[in-house]
């Protein structure tokens, strides 16, 4: 199943940068599990986890309802990229 696709439709109306966005399948050793990594900046990634990971955890249910249909389970982490703060 194309995992990309169906993240891209619910997550492309929550951002702004589009471009910046990341999302990579590593597939388990099993082949019964997957993980998605979607990566964005700082600025997107706050609103695709929400306040206390609603948002966040709202996605990994839609996607794990979609895996269900391959007997498979999705895990999806959310990592954010960009300029490190620098110290003085």
């Amino acid at each position: 199943m194309e995992y990309e696709n169906i993240i891209h439709a619910i997550i492309d109306p929550l951002i702004e940068n589009k471009e910046a966005v990341l999302i990579r399948e590593i597939n388990g050793d099993d082949n019964k599990s997957t993980t998605i990594l979607i990566a964005t900046d700082k600025q997107d990634i706050s609103k695709l986890i929400g306040r206390k990971g609603i948002i966040a955890n709202s996605i990994r249910e839609l996607i794990s309802v979609a895996a269900k249909k391959e007997s498979k389970h999705i895990h999806i982490r959310f990592e954010s990229f960009g300029e490190e703060e620098k110290e003085d």
